[in-house]
């Protein structure tokens, strides 16, 4: 299973666009948004993607909660305020949060239940393992942190490789 990870596009609805087709293109079959997502209209482009879509809430989402649960709900992507688990089809699940809850962030990391556990929040790459779980930020789509700028992910599961790409 190939899963396109990306995250903090802040209603950069272009980025957004350009972010999906490479995912696409690329053979990704899953797509999970990190958070900070901010515009509904973007949460029902993330519906258009032609594999299942799950988001997460971020902090700069709260605002806008209502809107972006009806949205999810119209567009049929799957939407949790704090944290969802995607099965992976093997026994083993990918957990997906902002990052923000920081204490949160760290139970799913260090409860050791996930093979892979997502997040934003930071705006900056990460690839590290934590014994069995390898946590994943793909970067950000707006005000990226580093010198990779704007960056989301292309995870394969079944290699256990994760393979960044840059707008």
């Amino acid at each position: 299973m190939r899963i396109g990870i990306l995250s903090d596009t802040h209603g950069k609805s272009k980025r957004l666009t350009k972010a999906l087709d490479m995912l696409a293109l690329r053979g990704a079959e899953v797509l999970v948004h990190c958070g900070d997502v901010l515009e509904a209209g973007d949460v029902t482009q993330l519906g258009g993607f032609p594999g299942p879509a799950y988001l997460t809430a971020g902090n700069m989402d709260r605002h806008g909660m209502r809107s972006l649960a009806e949205a999810a709900r119209a567009a049929c992507v799957h939407f949790a305020a704090d944290f969802l688990a995607v099965e992976l089809g093997d026994g083993r699940h990918l957990a997906v949060t902002h990052g923000h809850h920081e204490t949160l962030l760290e139970e799913l990391i260090r409860g050791g239940q996930y093979a892979y556990v997502c997040h934003g929040h930071s705006h900056r790459r990460r690839d590290e393992r934590f014994g069995p779980t390898r946590v994943l930020n793909p970067g950000a789509l707006y005000h990226p942190r580093g010198r990779d700028g704007e960056t989301i992910l292309l995870l394969d599961v079944h290699a256990d490789a994760a393979e960044f790409l840059r707008l």
